[in-house]
């Protein structure tokens, strides 16, 4: 995964055009790359970040964030009652108890 101001792409080989086609992830609108190698990746990724950016303040937009922080998780009755017992379990609010999880889980991608 690539990381440049903030945003993150994911880059994957089209093997039938023999290219690496990227985009970035975690935003509504769309932002492309494509490139022959690994290092051409990157810089076009991070080309095509400062490209959005410029575009969005010449029309005068507020660029897009990656993500807002918040999200909604539908689990079972018993899932909830699972994880409620483990946050109070542990002194921590549901959400506390959640991100502390959530970020332990994930840190090998941030």
């Amino acid at each position: 995964m690539l990381k440049y101001k903030g945003y993150c792409a994911k880059v994957e080989l089209d093997e039938d055009a023999g290219v690496l086609h990227g985009e970035v992830i975690g935003t509504r609108d769309v932002i492309t790359f494509q490139a022959d190698t690994a290092k051409q990746a990157v810089a076009e990724f991070h080309a095509s970040v400062d490209d959005y950016l410029d575009f969005c303040t010449e029309r005068g937009e507020v660029p897009e964030k990656p993500l807002s922080g918040q999200f909604l998780v539908r689990a079972t009755p018993d899932l909830h009652r699972r994880v409620h017992i483990a946050a109070t379990a542990s002194g921590m609010s549901v959400n506390a108890w959640l991100t502390r999880t959530l970020d332990e889980d994930t840190k090998e991608f941030g």
